[in-house]
């Protein structure tokens, strides 16, 4: 089972703590089975926040065994980071643990080096201050996360959801990672290029695009034209750019091709549908198209993911 140490400080935010230890807790195979074993660690026996004080349930001797650690924000980005948790993160690095922040918790990995010419993100509101501490850093302060591979960085809250989700969808696909995220009633995840800055209309606003994004998932395998979703939008198309910019962070077009390689995803994993089929049903024009566009997204190929997340009670 793949180990999971969530690194805990003095001074945690507690919502960046909790969205770790929850989502990958929650996760499950597709027999219904757990998939992370998931432990809250640190340097003491106890660590305190601004309303509580935490009991640990390991000490940093668990790094030993973790195959992924996760450093949660702290509220003072100036505290002193103890000696020992910089080395840990250093052993774990040196032997290959994946490793990710969430928020300011990039500050921590920034002090142990592990970003040092890599790109990272934070809060918006720190990455200012961030980009002035770590001039080795090549900090990209409006995106949602990175993921470099080993070492990954999110933005605040939200953006560290979508980064848990991230890391299942690679761990173990599409299908999987989307269980999650409907049982934590959260959208298609993000990706991380998306920008942090983003508009939150309320639900009876006439400019809230929810409803055009509900009817994008539920007709990728149609042309899809910008055109068409503002006129169903009831804007010009300068406007319903803009608008759609403000409240997803990213583009139409971008948004629209995200889905459909996600949807893709999800086929690929839980169908028998051809490779042909599936391009099809996601709105692709030909096979080719969808098989360029799907590993320059992904990395792989869609066969070559098929064959890595297919479930296992689909017969072929």
């Amino acid at each position: 089972m793949h180990k999971i140490a969530i690194l805990v400080l003095d001074g945690v935010i507690a919502m960046d703590m909790a969205i770790p230890l929850d989502t990958f807790s929650m996760t499950k195979s597709r027999e219904g089975k757990p998939i992370y074993d998931v432990r809250v660690c640190g340097s003491g026996s106890y660590i305190s926040g601004s309303l509580f004080r935490l009991a640990l349930s390991e000490s940093l001797d668990w790094f030993h065994k973790a195959d992924t650690v996760i450093v949660p924000g702290l509220l003072n980005i100036s505290q002193e980071i103890p000696v020992e948790v910089i080395e840990a993160l250093r052993c774990a690095a040196d032997r290959g643990t994946r490793i990710a922040s969430i928020c300011t918790g990039a500050f921590v990995l920034a002090e142990a080096g592990l970003l040092d010419g890599l790109r990272a993100t934070t809060h918006w509101e720190t990455a200012d201050v961030f980009a002035k501490r770590f001039p080795q850093i090549r900090v990209e302060p409006d995106i949602l996360f990175t993921d470099n591979g080993q070492i990954l960085t999110s933005a605040g809250v939200a953006s560290g959801v979508d980064l848990c989700l991230h890391m299942i969808r690679n761990d173990h696909g599409a299908a999987v990672a989307a269980k999650v995220a409907q049982f934590i009633v959260m959208p298609l995840e993000r990706g991380g290029g998306q920008s942090q800055m983003i508009t939150h209309e309320t639900p009876d606003s006439q400019d809230n695009l929810s409803s055009i994004l509900l009817w994008i998932v539920e007709n990728l395998q149609r042309e899809l034209q910008v055109a068409q979703l503002a006129e169903l939008a009831k804007m010009s198309i300068r406007t319903f750019n803009r608008k759609f910019k403000e409240q997803t962070g990213t583009t139409p077009l971008q948004w629209i091709l995200a889905a459909r390689i996600k949807r893709a995803q999800q086929l690929l994993e839980t169908t028998d549908l051809s490779i042909e089929h599936v391009a099809t049903a996601v709105g692709f024009e030909s096979s080719d198209t969808f098989r360029d566009r799907f590993k320059r997204i992904v990395g792989v190929s869609p066969l070559a993911w098929r064959n890595t997340y297919r479930d296992s009670h689909v017969q072929t």
